[in-house]
């Protein structure tokens, strides 16, 4: 069994990655949120700075790419291995409106012919290998009929594979039927990507596919941080959660602090990281509707202790 983090755009970069293998095992390594390829192969350097190696923890990175031109992609490949990685990722999955608007993430997958001749033109530019992370098509399911045989025909590392159209969202139940169709069309390595929430979503997924042995957990590490170590059987042995939960939320909130310029930063992203994680702690919900309203570091600070000295308990995500 080999468990990956999710790139969650916002949300799992270098500092999560980081302060989350601290205080939790689990997972065998990590996707990192998507470096833009603009023309001529340019990047922001905050992107490229999130998979630095050097600022990087113990679990391994995969650098994700998102593009749709295949030099400007290649272009970003190479300076990836550069800096020492053997393979890259093309984000095929992305479901928001303004990157699909633009033939990217998963606005390409109704575009088989692009598709095809993107693989065509950038293997023999990439000094890396390549995997692919996508979605069953853009509108239809059944788009990803069309995808995979173009898919066989090029040595692709392995596919994650999130059973939603991108126009879901993220809304509805993940479709394990066309992902068990899909595996059937695809003669590549498989991942599976989507929904694992508990250790239950887990084991019926596992049940449902024994030929799938990697798996990608996103959303659901964020809401409960000790799902790998459920996952993999290593969680009876933590037995004071909460404490756990707040040691790692104070190291996470001063890595913010320390790398992140401007209070709005650093309050959004401890925001986004509460969305999740508020649920699970007993009182989270409404602890969660005060600190939307501060904007001040030192006050965010204050009424977070205030919260975790009441004595909260650990519930886990709530049922679904």
């Amino acid at each position: 069994m080999i468990l990956y983090l999710a790139p969650l755009q916002g949300l799992t970069d270098r500092i999560f990655r980081n302060t989350y293998t601290r205080f939790f095992p689990g997972f065998d390594l990590a996707m990192a949120p998507f470096i833009s390829a603009l023309q001529e192969g340019r990047c922001k350097k905050k992107e490229i700075r999130d998979v630095l190696p050097e600022l990087n923890g113990p679990l391994p990175v995969i650098p994700q790419i998102m593009g749709n031109d295949p030099a400007d992609f290649a272009v970003v490949a190479n300076q990836l291995h550069e800096l020492g990685y053997k393979t890259v990722n093309w984000n095929l999955g992305c479901p928001y409106k303004m990157v699909a608007k633009k033939r990217k993430g998963s606005g390409l997958l109704c575009f088989p012919d692009q598709i095809d001749a993107f693989l065509d033109t950038v293997f023999p530019l990439m000094k890396t290998g390549l995997s692919i992370k996508m979605r069953l098509g853009r509108h239809e399911a059944s788009e990803i009929h069309a995808l995979m045989p173009i898919l066989n025909r090029y040595p692709i590392d392995e596919i994650i594979l999130h059973p939603r159209t991108g126009i879901q969202m993220y809304e509805g139940e993940a479709d394990l039927d066309r992902f068990a169709e899909a595996c059937d069309l695809s003669g590549h390595t498989m991942v599976y990507n989507g929904d694992i929430r508990c250790r239950d979503d887990f084991e019926l997924r596992e049940r449902r596919f024994p030929w799938i042995d990697r798996w990608m957990i996103g959303r659901g590490v964020l809401s409960d941080p000790f799902l790998p170590m459920t996952i993999k059987g290593e969680c009876d042995t933590v037995p004071d959660k909460i404490n756990v939960i707040k040691a790692f939320h104070d190291d996470y909130f001063q890595e913010r602090l320390d790398s992140l310029s401007g209070p709005a930063h650093v309050m959004d992203r401890i925001k986004g990281f509460w969305s999740y994680l508020a649920p699970s702690i007993e009182g989270g919900t409404g602890f969660f509707k005060i600190i939307k309203k501060i904007g001040c570091p030192d006050h965010y600070r204050s009424q977070v202790e205030a919260f975790f000295d009441a004595g909260p308990r650990w519930l886990g995500p709530p049922d679904l």
